[in-house]
């Protein structure tokens, strides 16, 4: 997994509430076991028409944030099933952090198991940051997670929390195998006395 330490990017909106895993990532999609070529579906009921071509009333299908890697949103983002799927698909299309009132529990967790920093952020300041990024085509963040700042485009920083030890695993870009590959030769030890290996 790709360590997350400090992260600069286009910010993409998208102001829904209650967005859940089968808007992220329609279930028609979900027969694939790898955890790529999911992009191009993100979000797939609303980016395309019924004809499969992208549906200009999409914000995030603007020209202006094509590239972004940081999605900006409302409250209980990730809600529904717990699909893995659903940050594999945002992680695949290239978004890097989310910005959001709340998450749905599971979906929180899988971003940190996928290498994406999900951040809480108060509503006053969650709205500050629509309106800034409409204002300015090309508005991006800068994320410093050793830090726990996001540092805007006027220098002004914003603070933001985050668990030691999820905090810990994306600097070191550890998932759950990873963590566990730590311990190799403890592991292949017990093996060996136990006599499995």
């Amino acid at each position: 997994m790709e360590p997350f330490v400090k992260h600069t990017g286009v910010v993409a909106p998208l102001e829904a509430l209650n967005v859940d895993t089968d808007q992220i990532i329609p279930k028609q999609f979900l027969k694939r076991i790898e955890r790529t070529g999911y992009g191009d579906v993100l979000f797939f009921d609303w980016r395309y028409t019924a004809d499969g071509k992208p549906d200009a009333k999409f914000e995030m299908n603007a020209p202006r944030y094509q590239g972004a890697s940081i999605l900006l949103t409302k409250d209980n983002f990730g809600c529904g099933s717990s699909r893995e799927h659903a940050p594999w698909a945002l992680h695949d299309y290239g978004i890097r952090a989310i910005l959001a009132i709340s998450y749905a529990d599971i979906f929180f967790n899988n971003c940190f198991n996928n290498g994406m920093l999900p951040i809480v952020l108060p509503r006053e300041v969650i709205e500050q940051l629509f309106v800034e990024t409409r204002a300015t085509e090309g508005y991006s963040l800068t994320i410093d997670l050793p830090e726990q700042k996001i540092i805007k485009p006027d220098g002004s920083t914003i603070p933001f929390e985050v668990n030691d030890f999820k905090k810990y695993r994306l600097l070191n870009g550890l998932d759950q195998i990873g963590l566990t590959l730590q311990h190799e030769e403890k592991i292949s030890a017990y093996e060996t006395k136990r006599g499995i290996a």
